[in-house]
């Protein structure tokens, strides 16, 4: 007999995976706070809290392993910023001039815009905050992406988007698979002797990594067909134009009211714009999943710690934006003139509640342990038979 719809929604006591979404609702959430404010210390802290989370329950699997190629994509990212404020000079004025480049005479027609010339302290401040806080953005994404399997952020979405939700996952997948073959195949010239550098060792190692490619997509292109991928309902012509609509509609509607909330201005009619756009949006996407025929097996349980989890980095976001509103100093320091950033109390505070999936999300189970050991004995002796030795069979 079926168990009953509360024991199939019941988590499994142990270590388990935490529903994706609420990995993403963390990360976003921890992105949005990082976006109302350029003081360097509370952006530094979000970096650390979710550089802890990833650390406390990050597991073992291959996409696991991808937090270190995000930071190190923010660390350039901050770099490049810093490089152009150098080369390309800053929009903001400033008085304390560090050293003057050679700067290149321009036509009359490319007013506004140098190359070298004065390189000031207020500049690379104010370039130093932005690649800073872009930097941070990236290492929340890159925190979300190492700790929410892919496969399992598919099976969760609508079924209107499943198919761009595939092609996504996949496009995700390519990257680290053709690094795993370029490594093999270059650890594989250098236990034969040969050199991995250099132009010939390239063009060598270039040609079995896109056959491997190659096979690689047939296969899953025949891996896909064999499972019905891209099979779908009939649906009425009215449905599937209502649908497109309604769904067009409302992520305009909510990029519009993201616009609105990141101005000065655009608080009175951003809200009511932003839950306008969300409720047609969903309706496009419950109407669009009509047309998928696919069934999920063993769906995620979404129970306290997913709650908790999305709760903190929801609550992170809406706390510092708060607090920004009330003391924009505090959480956008000033470069004319320049003033030491000083971290707020409460700001710290907001922060750290991001910790909170450290603790309350369950341990990821390991993908290398052996799900059934054996079990060995520990007394392998056994008592003398008197009747002798019998023969078995």
């Amino acid at each position: 007999m079926p168990p009953p719809r509360a024991a199939r929604r019941r988590p499994a006591a142990g270590p388990r995976h935490l529903h994706p979404g609420a990995w993403w609702l963390w990360a976003l959430g921890l992105g949005a706070a990082a976006t109302r404010t350029t003081n360097p210390l509370v952006l530094l802290l979000l970096a650390a809290v979710a550089g802890y989370v990833v650390a406390a329950r990050r597991g073992d699997a291959p996409w696991s392993r991808s937090y270190g190629a995000f930071l190190r994509l923010g660390l350039l990212v901050l770099g490049i910023r810093l490089v152009f404020a150098v080369l390309l000079g800053s929009p903001v004025p400033g008085t304390h001039v560090l050293f003057t480049l050679p700067e290149v005479p321009l036509p009359a027609w490319a007013q506004g815009v140098r190359i070298g010339g004065r390189v000031t302290a207020e500049g690379l401040l104010a370039a130093l905050y932005d690649g800073l806080r872009l930097a941070t953005l990236l290492v929340c994404v890159g925190a979300a992406n190492a700790l929410a399997s892919p496969a399992r952020l598919l099976r969760t979405l609508p079924g209107a988007l499943y198919e761009a939700g595939v092609a996504v996952v996949v496009a995700m997948t390519f990257a680290p698979n053709l690094v795993a073959d370029v490594q093999r195949l270059r650890a594989a010239r250098r236990l034969r002797g040969r050199t991995d550098r250099g132009i010939a060792a390239v063009l060598s190692v270039g040609l079995p990594v896109l056959e491997g490619a190659l096979e690689r997509s047939v296969a899953l292109a025949a891996a896909m067909d064999t499972r019905g991928f891209g099979r779908t309902a009939a649906v009425p012509r009215r449905l599937a134009v209502l649908t497109a609509v309604l769904t067009l509609a409302g992520l305009l509607g909510v990029c519009l009211a993201a616009y609105g909330l990141l101005t000065a201005g655009g608080g009175g009619w951003a809200l009511p714009v932003l839950l306008a756009g969300l409720a047609a949006a969903f309706a496009g996407l419950l109407l669009g999943g009509r047309r998928s025929v696919r069934t999920r097996y063993r769906p995620d349980p979404w129970a306290l710690p997913e709650w908790l989890t999305a709760g903190s980095g929801i609550a992170v976001a809406a706390v510092t934006a708060r607090l920004a509103s009330l003391d924009p100093l505090a959480f956008a320091p000033t470069v004319v003139p320049p003033t030491a950033p000083v971290l707020p109390v409460t700001a710290a505070a907001a922060v750290l509640l991001g910790l909170v999936p450290a603790f309350a999300a369950p341990p990821p189970p390991s993908t290398t342990a052996d799900p059934h050991p054996l079990t060995v004995p520990t007394d392998l002796t056994a008592p003398a038979d008197p009747a002798g030795p019998r023969r078995t069979s």
